[in-house]
């Protein structure tokens, strides 16, 4: 019988939440190989572009990959997914007594926010 989406088992098939796109790391790296190998000439043309308004567009456009690098806003529920797998990796590697602490802590916490909303609602 075949497995239905959200069954609770996980993903179905495809690369695991996290694990990067292997063609598109190859492409960056290309691109990043491109760009080193070849920086004396794009200098070159930089230097050859006689408006210095067209010069300035060029460079500011390259800055956005300098300063804060292009990335794409990530879906609150595979954020959430990767959370819970990182809470995983660190409760699974804790010893026990850690665990026990740090759930009794979160208990404890509960309570008190709790106690906390019973005030407000009275």
């Amino acid at each position: 019988m075949a497995r239905k989406k959200n069954d609770g088992l996980g993903r179905i098939g495809g690369r695991s939440v996290g694990t990067p796109n292997k063609k598109t790391t190859e492409l960056k790296e290309w691109v990043k190989n491109l760009l080193e190998s070849n920086q004396n000439v794009f200098e070159k043309d930089l230097q050859a572009i006689k408006d210095p308004k067209d010069r300035l567009q060029v460079m500011t456009s390259l800055l956005k990959f300098v300063i804060a690098p292009a990335t794409q806003p990530l879906d609150p529920e595979i954020a959430i997914q990767l959370e819970y797998i990182e809470l995983d990796k660190l409760l699974n590697s804790m010893p026990d007594i850690a665990v026990e602490k740090l759930a009794q802590k979160i208990l404890t916490l509960k309570q008190k926010e709790d106690e906390i909303q019973g005030k407000h609602n009275d």
